[in-house]
C-alpha cells in the first residue's frame, strides 16, 4: 500500500492539522508530511491546487484527495481497520463520534479567544477569562468525565486506549494548558496523558523550530 501524504499548516498554530497527524502517528501508520505555511502570499493558491476547499489538512493517498479533518480520520479508519482508530464497541464508537462532532462544530468561544499557539508562554489571558470561555471549558470537562466514566477503563484516555476522539481534542488540551484555564484534577490528568504522547511531543518539538508568525493567533 502506498504511503499517504498529509498536507498541513504551521505546527505552532494549525489545530486542525494536528488532529490527523496524531491519528496517523499513534496508529503507527507510515506517512509523509508536507507543510504549506500560513501567511505566505501563495498559501491559498498552493492549497487550492491540491483541494478546491483551500484549507488544510489534506490527505493524499493513491489517487485520492481527502479534505476536512473528520473525513480524513474516517478515511484512515476505513483504510486501516485493524488499527482501531475508533473504540472497538459500537456503544463507545457512537459516543466517541458524537464527542468528535461536538468539537468539530462547537466551542467557538474557546477556539476564538484562545487560539492554538504552542510557543506562547503558559499564562492566563491578559484581561481575564471570558464567561463564555469558562462555559465552554465546563462543558468540555463534563464531556470528558462522561467518556472516562462510561468507557475509560484500561487506560488514561477518553476511551481507555488512545482513539480518534483524543486526537480531536488534542488542540483543546493545548488551549486549556497554554491559557492556564482552571480545571479539575481528573481533567488535568487526562490533559497530561495527551501531552505526554509521543505524537504530541513530536509535533511540539517541531513547532518550536518554526519562525513564522500568524498575528491573529498571537493573543496576550
Amino acid at each position: 500500500m502506498s504511503v499517504p501524504t498529509l498536507i498541513i499548516g504551521n505546527k505552532n498554530y494549525s489545530s486542525w492539522s494536528l488532529r490527523p497527524f496524531m491519528v496517523l502517528y499513534m496508529a503507527g501508520i507510515d506517512f509523509d508530511e508536507q507543510m504549506i505555511p500560513f501567511g505566505e502570499p501563495a498559501f491559498t493558491k498552493k492549497v487550492k491546487k491540491i483541494s478546491g476547499a483551500g484549507q488544510v489538512p489534506i490527505l493524499l493517498h493513491k489517487d485520492r484527495v481527502i479534505w476536512d479533518t473528520i473525513s480524513i480520520i474516517e478515511y484512515i479508519a476505513e483504510t486501516w481497520p485493524k488499527k482501531n482508530i475508533w473504540p472497538k464497541t459500537s456503544t463507545a464508537r457512537a459516543m466517541a463520534r458524537s464527542a468528535a462532532a461536538e468539537i468539530h462544530a462547537g466551542f467557538r468561544n474557546l477556539r476564538n479567544a484562545c487560539p492554538m499557539n504552542l510557543r506562547r508562554e503558559v499564562k492566563p489571558l491578559k484581561d481575564g477569562i471570558p464567561e463564555a470561555v469558562l462555559k465552554d471549558a465546563a462543558r468540555i470537562e463534563s464531556l470528558w468525565a462522561q467518556c472516562r466514566k462510561e468507557h475509560g477503563a484500561g487506560g488514561p484516555f477518553l476511551f481507555g486506549k488512545f482513539s480518534a476522539a483524543d486526537a480531536m481534542y488534542a488542540p483543546v488540551v493545548s488551549r486549556l494548558h497554554t491559557f492556564a484555564i482552571p480545571v479539575k484534577k481528573p481533567t488535568r490528568d487526562y490533559m497530561n496523558a495527551v501531552m505526554a504522547t509521543e505524537a504530541f511531543q513530536s509535533w511540539l518539538e517541531d513547532s518550536r523550530s518554526e519562525t513564522s508568525i500568524v498575528a491573529e493567533d498571537e493573543v496576550d
